[in-house]
C-alpha cells in the first residue's frame, strides 16, 4: 500500500493566506469575466464550491441590488470569507453556507463554479448538475482545468482525467450550454497562482523555523515547486467560460 500523502502541520489560517483567489486569475482578467457575466441584469449570485468567496464578493460589490450566497464545506475558508465580507460592508448581502455543494438545490440567476468539478467527478457531470441551480435566462461563470497538447505522463498521473480544451468545450455544448465568452489563464497568472499558494506556508515557516516537522515542511514545499516547474507548468491549462442555456 502506498504511503499516505504527507500533510504539513501548519495552522489552517496559513493555507491560502497569500492568495487572492484559489485559481490562476489576475485582477484584469477577473474584471473582464465579471463584465461578461452581465451582473446588472441579476439579483442573486450563487457560488458553488466557493472557498472564501473572493470572486463572489467582487460580483456583489458591483451592484447594490445584488445578493450573494456561497456554498462550501471548508469551515476555515468560509470563516475567512465572512471576515472579508464584513470588512467590505457586504455581510448583510452575502451569506456563506457550510453545506455539501452537490446537495444544494436553490437556484440563482447567476452561478459561479470555479475549479470544483471534482464535486461531481467530471466536467460533463458538473455542467449537467449546475444547470439545475440556474434560473431560466441566467448565466454560469465556469472555471475548469484542461490539458494542453501532448501532456507528459507526470501531468496525467498527477491530475487524473483532464480533457483537452476542445473536448471541454464540446462537453459544455453537449450538456446544452452556449458559450458567450471564453478565455484562458496565461503563464503569468499560473506563476502567480503557484507562487502565492506556497507563499503562506513559506512565510509561516520563516517565522517558525523551529516548528515541529520543519524539515519535512520544507521538503514538501520544494516538492510542490518542482512538480510545477518540471511537471505541469505549460501543460495544464485553466479556462474561463461564461455560459447560457440553449
Amino acid at each position: 500500500m502506498a504511503e499516505p500523502e504527507y500533510e504539513p502541520p501548519i495552522p489552517d489560517a496559513v493555507w491560502h493566506s497569500a492568495m487572492r483567489w484559489n485559481a490562476p486569475l489576475s485582477e484584469a482578467h477577473a474584471s473582464i469575466l465579471l463584465d461578461e457575466f452581465e451582473l446588472g441584469r441579476a439579483e442573486r449570485v450563487l457560488d458553488i464550491g466557493c472557498g472564501w468567496g473572493e470572486l463572489l464578493l467582487r460580483a456583489v460589490q458591483r451592484s447594490p441590488a445584488l445578493t450573494g450566497r456561497g456554498v462550501d464545506n471548508d469551515a476555515a475558508a468560509l470563516a475567512r470569507g465572512m471576515t472579508l465580507a464584513a470588512e467590505r460592508g457586504l455581510d448583510d448581502r452575502v451569506e456563506l453556507v457550510d453545506c455539501p455543494a452537490e446537495s444544494w438545490t436553490e437556484p440563482a440567476d447567476r452561478v459561479i463554479c470555479v475549479g470544483a468539478k471534482h464535486i461531481w467527478d467530471d466536467t460533463a457531470a458538473a455542467l449537467t448538475a449546475l444547470a439545475k441551480v440556474l434560473s431560466p435566462g441566467g448565466r454560469l461563470l465556469y472555471g475548469d482545468g484542461y490539458l494542453e497538447r501532448n501532456p507528459s505522463r507526470f501531468t496525467a498521473d498527477l491530475f487524473g482525467e483532464m480533457l483537452p480544451f476542445g473536448e471541454l468545450l464540446a462537453a459544455a455544448r453537449g450538456a446544452g450550454w452556449r458559450v458567450l465568452h471564453l478565455s484562458v489563464s496565461d503563464q503569468l497568472e499560473w506563476d502567480e497562482f503557484e507562487s502565492t499558494y506556497r507563499a503562506g506556508p513559506e512565510r509561516w515557516l520563516l517565522d517558525n523555523p523551529d516548528a515541529e516537522d520543519a524539515s519535512r515542511i520544507r521538503d514538501w514545499l520544494d516538492r510542490r515547486m518542482l512538480e510545477y516547474l518540471d511537471g505541469y507548468r505549460g501543460e495544464l491549462g485553466f479556462c474561463w467560460l461564461v455560459l447560457a442555456r440553449s
